[in-house]
């Protein structure tokens, strides 16, 4: 391939094409069926659906087949296949469903408004993951501009991946037959841990979500009255949650939670911090003299990615301040959000999740924890040659150093369900999530730029992938 004529031609579709159709994507308040129950009648989904269908139905892909698979009470799928040069496949994929709003953004900025400024687009899912789909027809088109021969390409555009992919496997088993045997798949939805070179993700942490519950009363009584006698809801929660996690220093406790970290993982997270320093903190929005967690950046890119970690992310019972009088409520419920390493299973680890909750309640306060997400992480395949040799080969070309490969925090389903049904396939998962992009917080963007140059990443390595050598697997 040659690159710089890749890269011309990349920069052209992403100015001219791919960022005004983002800005348009941006502004549709398409969130995940999670966080709107009537995505049906609201119709946003529906609308993203359109937009990004049109656009990949009028681009010049030779042969290409584009359609929206519909099953019935699930959110719609963008399926393409474009024929290829031999009977090879490789499987694209990403998502248009979107996380909600959240509070916080910059003055000026909104999930719905699309802002360029310092080659940053930001709004709501340009960067988680909008772009995946115009992205991934690019990097074919680029190739095809070339006359350059690659494996048959399937493309897949969800709309539920926010919502933990719950409609994809009904899809997958649809659409087998048509997908075939994928030997690469290809994943624009992770992340970076800069914007000056290539990032392939080798790992994501799974997840064990739910509502952990405790009700003590009936109904609210006088907090003068009833305080010293009826135990606190909030703190029976405080004292299950201990359960779990170690207030003073983060730490996960339970040891059906943990992991054994792979040596070949070590050395990649000791390669990562030495290559980002400080940056592997610095680039969150800390109050002005907040500390990280752990002792050093190793220890905290490994808290990150292959250890469990707590987050409450959600609360009900508590009424605002302006609102909060003098009584002992009767109920609180708070959202917990278990990051799981990735080869942990996520359905086992809910389960003893909700075991080690529910069991002997203090004050034997009515308690309940009720599971909404369970997913499992991924742990990828080892590398072949033919890959680290492209992608090594991409990030030098596009920028000026090589690739470096990273875990994530964060879980993409479709990547656990991949690994079960094609074993033997390789993955390109990577982003362009990188430092203060934020996805799911206030103030998402995608960096500009940087996806430019991943979009011809991607192209490099499919055409790679076509004269990989037998022997290179």
């Amino acid at each position: 391939m040659d690159q710089q004529s890749a890269q011309k031609f990349v920069d052209e579709v992403w100015t001219d094409s791919i960022v005004p159709e983002l800005v348009e994507y941006i502004k549709i308040p398409a969130k995940s069926p999670h966080f709107d129950p009537d995505w049906e009648k609201n119709r946003y989904i529906e609308e993203a659906v359109q937009q990004i269908f049109a656009w990949c139905k009028k681009q010049n892909v030779k042969d290409m087949a584009c359609e929206i698979v519909r099953l019935p009470g699930r959110t719609p799928l963008i399926f393409m296949d474009i024929p290829g040069d031999n009977d090879d496949t490789i499987l694209m994929y990403g998502h248009l469903d979107k996380q909600p709003e959240m509070t916080g953004w910059a003055d000026g900025l909104g999930p719905w408004i699309p802002v360029i400024k310092d080659d940053k687009l930001y709004g709501r899912g340009g960067a988680d993951d909008g772009y995946a789909a115009y992205a991934s027809l690019t990097a074919l088109m680029a190739l095809q501009e070339q006359g350059l021969p690659r494996a048959r390409c399937v493309v897949i555009i969800e709309a539920c991946e926010e919502s933990g992919s719950f409609d994809l496997p009904y899809y997958i088993d649809h659409l087998r037959d048509r997908i075939g045997t994928p030997s690469l798949v290809v994943c624009l939805d992770s992340g970076a841990g800069n914007y000056d070179q290539l990032w392939l993700t080798v790992s994501l942490r799974g997840m064990a979500a739910g509502t952990l519950s405790a009700d003590v009363l009936k109904e609210g009584v006088h907090s003068g009255y009833a305080s010293g006698v009826v135990p606190s809801s909030f703190r029976v929660l405080r004292q299950l949650i201990s359960r779990l996690e170690d207030e003073k220093t983060g730490k996960v406790l339970p040891d059906f939670l943990h992991a054994e970290i792979p040596e070949q993982r070590m050395r990649q997270n000791q390669r990562m911090a030495d290559a980002l320093g400080d940056e592997v903190f610095s680039a969150y929005p800390f109050c002005d003299g907040v500390q990280p967690q752990a002792d050093s950046n190793l220890e905290r890119l490994l808290n990150r990615t292959w250890r469990p970690a707590l987050s409450v992310t959600g609360s009900e019972g508590m009424p605002s301040l302006e609102a909060a009088g003098n009584v002992l409520r009767p109920h609180t419920a708070l959202k917990l959000s278990m990051r799981l390493p990735p080869t942990v299973d996520g359905e086992s680890a809910t389960e003893m999740m909700k075991a080690t909750l529910e069991a002997d309640p203090p004050n034997n306060a009515r308690v309940s924890f009720e599971a909404d997400h369970a997913a499992s992480g991924w742990n990828a395949p080892d590398i072949a040659p033919w890959l680290d040799a492209s992608l090594e080969k991409a990030s030098q070309a596009a920028f000026g150093q090589g690739v470096m490969y990273m875990g994530e925090g964060g879980t993409i389903p479709f990547m656990a369900m991949l690994g079960e049904f094609f074993p033997r396939a390789q993955f390109m998962i990577t982003g362009v999530l990188g430092p203060n992009s934020n996805a799911h917080g206030p103030n998402e963007f995608i960096h500009i730029p940087f996806a430019r140059k991943l979009t011809t990443c991607v192209s490099q390595v499919i055409a790679d992938h076509y004269h990989r050598k037998a022997g290179q697997e």
